[in-house]
Parts: C-alpha cells; structure tokens; sequence
C-alpha cells in the first residue's frame, strides 16, 4: 500500500509538471497573441498651446507597408517630424519584430483633441484624447512680449494699379531658431519683393528690439474693398523652462481700391507720382542734308510705375519727315521709396524737305496720385536746319579762267570742248587772244593736222560710249525702282478669313471667353480689319486708337500677358470679351465697372 507520504509527494510533483505546460504553452502562444497589434500612446496627456507632445506608435509585426498613415493627424495638428526605428527578440526558437515611430505634432487649437486611429498595414490603433490648454502670454520683466509682427502700407487707399509699399516688420528680443516666415499674398494684389531686407534696433516700454524689415512691391487689379491676410513667424525660443516653439501673428491688413476717376479722360490709364520726359535729336554730320538719317531719342520716366504701364507713343510721319520707330527697350529702379518704370525709344527720321526740321512735342497724360489730379508731361524737341540736295553739276576749273557756272548746254553727241560756243563766250576768248600776241611756233601749228583730228575722233567715240553706259545704267535702275515699287497689300500678304465683320466679331468673343491668348491678336487683327479697314489697321496700337478706354486697357494688359514668364492659361478673357461686346452695341454693363483684370499677373 501506498503511504500517505508518497501520495502527497506524487501530486506536488504532477502539480508542478501541469504548471511548466502551462507556462511554456504561454511562451510558445504569446508571439501569435500579439503579432498582429499597434499601439499609440502619447508622451503627454495635458499640453498648452504651441506646445509639442510625442506621438509613439508601436507595431508587433514585420509587415508595415508604407509606415503609419499620419494623414488623418492634420486635421488638428500640424506634423513637425517623424522618426523610426526597429527592434528584434528571440524566444525558444521564435523570432518577434517591434517598429517604432515617433512624430512630433503641433495642436491647431485650443480644447480637446482626438488622435484618431492610425493604420499601419492591416491594422489600426485606438483613438487617444488630448487636452490642450490656452498658454499664458510670454512676456519679459517690462510686460513685452519678445516676438512682434507688423503689417503696414504705403497707402491704404490707393488707386487701381498704384504702386502701394507692403511693408512687414519683425520685431524680437531674442534669438530665434529656425523661423519660418509668411509671404503676402491676395488674389487680386500683384506683389513681388522690393529690396533686400533692412535690419534697425528700437526700444519700446524699455525693451530694446532688433527690427527686421522687408517690404514688397505691389499693385491692385480690382477696385473695392481688399484685405491682406496676418502675417506671421514661427521659431523655436529658449526660455528659462527650455525650449519653446512660439508662433506670432499681425493683424490683417485693409485696402480700399478707388476705381478710375471719371475726370480722367485720357486713353490710357497711368497712375504715378511724377512722369518726366526727355527728347534729343541728333545727326551723323553737322550739316545734314534731305535724305539723311537722323535719330530720335526719347526718354520717358514714371515714378511709382513699371514700365510696362508707361503708354505707347505714336509716330506719324508728314511731308517733311518720314518716322521709323524702333521696339521700346523698359527697364526699372527699386529703391526702398519705390519703383521708377523707364522707356527708351529710338527713332530714325529722314528728312524730305530743306529748312528747319521740327518734330512734334512729346505728351502723355497721367494721374497724379500725390495731387489726385489729371496731370501732363510734356517734351519739345530741338529742330535742325536740313540743307537742300545739289541741284547742278560742277564745272571743272582751270587757274586763270573764269570759273562761274556755265550755262545750260545744248544737246550734243559731240566732246564738251567741240560744242559751239556762245557768242558772249566767243567774244571773250577773241579779247584773250587778241590780249596774248601769239608766238610763231603757235602760228605755224595753228592748222589742225592729222594727228589732232584723230585724237578728237577717240574722244568723240569715247564719249558716245560713256553715255551709251550711262543711259544703260540709269534704264536698269528704274527697272529695279519700279519692281520693288510694288509692295504687296495687307489683304495679299494675309487674306481674311472670315466672310463678314459679324462672323470675325463672334469667332473673337468665343476665343476671349476660352481664355486662348494665343489666338487673340490674330482674332483681333481680322476683326478689326473687317470693321475699319485695310488702310486702318496694322497692328494692336490702331485697334487700341479706335476703340474705348477700357478695351484699350485690357488690351494692353492682355499684350503684357504674352510676354510675361507665367503661363499664357493664367489669362482670363471674359472682361476684354464684355469690353468688347458694350464697345460694339454701345450698351454699357453696370456690373463690369472699374473691374480689370491683373496687368502684371507674376514676376
């Protein structure tokens, strides 16, 4: 029999056998348990504004794909950084893998947050809470607080494409790690930068600040209200409980854009400070004659302008010049007042008639956004005396004879010593003779002998052939002058392609209300030819003379598009397609007033 010793000794030891099965069933099941798991948690679960907290997420699994989808995080927050790294254990023969990452994130706003779940692979974690609380000011022993931001303008009122100076201060009082600064930007305000950035100090409530300035040039394209967005920074700071990620705002900034004014009647609309012109006139010789070629240079400067806006000139040429006007070369100066936009413009003129040649005053009108008034600036032109071409053909001379210009010679095949002499002539070489006694050499040879009348006969063939040439030569180039007389017309050269002015005008909207700046100036071209002519129309500049302010405008604006760098789909054409159609039936659109659209769109 078995002794009641034994018996508990042989269940104690069944005991303990159970148990390390069931232990090493344990170990062997954990791994699958939990493979297939991603946990998130958060370094902390109460954070104040500006503040960043940790988001670690941790996968058991190899198979992670792409990582963790962190897209759905930028609702509430803004993702700084993202790090990762992986680990590796072995247990009885199994091996177990550990992703970790870890993202820096950023509250967007004040309250409670929700981290939602994030996928990795085929799984997904749970949502956390995060509260997050309103920080309290950051302010130094004067009550300043080390970060300000300014937005200032040149002119809060300003006149639609007037130059308006956005000027965007940053003031601190500490070092900042590696700020991130805003841009202006508003969908209706052209702007690029003016000047490199200007750095000043200034001592406000006792704190001494360092002043970053950077200013911007820009120029309203539509009449009305218009707000620029805050600007702002964003740094790290060191304060003295550690770092902290800081960021500061402005207030928003109001314009009110003024329309063109109705005072204003000149073609083309300039807004600037001051216009100054200057024009020169100068020749090749000092005594310049009809048919040279003389140069023109004029010089036109507008403050607070581009070039661009600077209008075009016209040349016409009149009986007593003839114009040809080279392509204008633009260029600009910055200065931290502002820009001053400069044309430079040659022109060749050939004189047609003697006397004092007189071009015309240079004029453009523009406003004047100082006085708020139409104002002119205008150039006169030196004039030069033109000489008249030769009339007559000289006369050779001879010492001791008489060298006054002969009289008009009879018509004669004859050598010019052969032709008979006028009797006055006559008489006076009779009078020579007779006051020069002859010697008896030149008596004796007085007779004309052989010899001379052959050297007269080459002569005389040598003359016939001279003018044979001469005739010859003068009938071959008025052959040529004649043949390039003819200068192909406009309608050889380019035939219209449209039946009618209706047909043009309707291919012409369609192309503006498709935004195909590229097919507008030829579109233009025949409507326009349609409408007033051949004899009219040559380029964009004779539509831009025969039509309304407005369209004029848009046209200039449109032409500016086409040589600019920005893409030529970046063109809006349904404002040129209403000028256009209130132009053709005399019928005004209330709601398109004052509205055009941007005249530099980038730079």
């Amino acid at each position: 029999m078995v002794s009641q010793s034994q018996f508990t000794l042989f269940q104690s030891r069944l005991r303990y056998a159970l148990q390390s099965c069931l232990v090493i069933s344990l170990l062997i099941a954990t791994p699958s348990l939990y493979a297939a798991s991603v946990i998130a948690s958060l370094n902390k679960d109460v954070v104040t504004e500006n503040s960043l907290v940790q988001l670690t997420l941790r996968a058991d699994f190899s198979d992670t794909g792409n990582g963790p989808e962190l897209s759905p995080l930028q609702k509430d927050f803004e993702i700084l950084g993202k790090s990762q790294n992986s680990q590796f254990s072995f247990n009885l023969g199994t091996t177990k893998a550990l992703n970790f990452w870890v993202v820096s994130l950023m509250p967007k706003s004040v309250g409670t947050l929700e981290i939602p779940p994030i996928k990795i692979g085929e799984h997904q974690s749970q949502a956390i809470k995060l509260q997050v609380k309103s920080a309290p000011q950051l302010l130094d022993d004067n009550g300043n607080p080390p970060v300000i931001m300014k937005l200032q303008a040149s002119e809060v009122e300003p006149y639609l494409q007037q130059q308006v100076i956005l000027s965007v201060k940053l003031y601190t009082s500490v070092a900042l790690q590696n700020a991130n600064r805003s841009v202006p930007a508003q969908p209706n305000l052209v702007i690029e930068r003016l000047i490199d950035d200007q750095m000043n100090y200034e001592t406000i409530n006792g704190t001494q600040y360092q002043v970053i300035t950077r200013e911007y040039l820009s120029f309203p394209q539509r009449s009305g209200p218009m707000t620029i967005p805050p600007q702002s920074v964003q740094a790290m700071i060191n304060t003295s409980s550690g770092r902290k990620l800081i960021k500061v705002q402005s207030e928003p900034l109001n314009l009110q854009v003024l329309p063109i004014p109705a005072s204003y009647t000149a073609d083309s609309w300039l807004p600037s400070e001051a216009v100054t012109i200057s024009t020169k006139l100068s020749a090749a010789t000092d005594a310049p004659r009809v048919g040279d070629t003389l140069m023109w240079d004029i010089n036109v400067r507008a403050k607070g302008s581009l070039p661009e806006q600077i209008p075009t000139l016209d040349f016409n040429s009149t009986r007593q010049y003839k114009l040809y006007p080279q392509p204008p070369k633009f260029s600009n100066q910055k200065t931290a007042i502002g820009v001053t936009g400069e044309q430079n413009i040659q022109v060749e003129v050939v004189p047609t008639a003697e006397g004092e040649l007189v071009l015309p005053n240079i004029d453009i009108a523009y406003w004047d956004t100082k006085t708020r008034q139409i104002a002119h600036a205008s150039a006169a032109t030196k004039g030069i005396v033109i000489a008249a071409l030769p009339t007559g053909q000289a006369t050779a001379s001879k010492p001791n004879i008489d060298t006054s210009p002969l009289p008009a010679q009879p018509s004669s095949t004859a050598p010019i010593s052969l032709v008979k002499k006028p009797e006055s002539e006559k008489q006076q070489i009779q009078n020579e003779e007779k006051a020069i006694p002859l010697t008896s050499q030149q008596q004796e040879n007085l007779p004309l002998s052989f010899r001379d009348w052959l050297i007269y006969a080459l002569l005389t063939v040598a003359s016939l052939l001279l003018l044979a040439g001469l005739y010859k030569r003068f009938k071959k180039s008025e052959t040529e002058l004649s043949a390039e007389a003819h200068v192909p017309t406009l309608q050889e050269f380019a035939p219209l392609s449209t039946p009618d002015e209706a047909s043009a005008f309707k291919i012409l909207i369609q192309c503006c209300q498709q935004n195909q700046l590229s097919e507008l100036r030829s579109n233009l071209l025949e409507w326009a030819r349609h409408r007033w002519g051949d004899q009219e129309i040559r380029t964009l500049d004779d539509i831009k003379r025969l039509t309304s302010v407005q369209v004029t405008q848009l046209l200039m604006e449109a032409e500016l598009m086409m040589y600019s760098k920005n893409p030529m789909h970046q063109w809006q054409g349904n404002p040129l397609a209403d000028a256009l159609e209130e132009y053709s039936s005399g019928q005004a659109k209330p709601s398109q007033a004052s509205q055009l659209k941007a005249l530099y769109p980038n730079f």
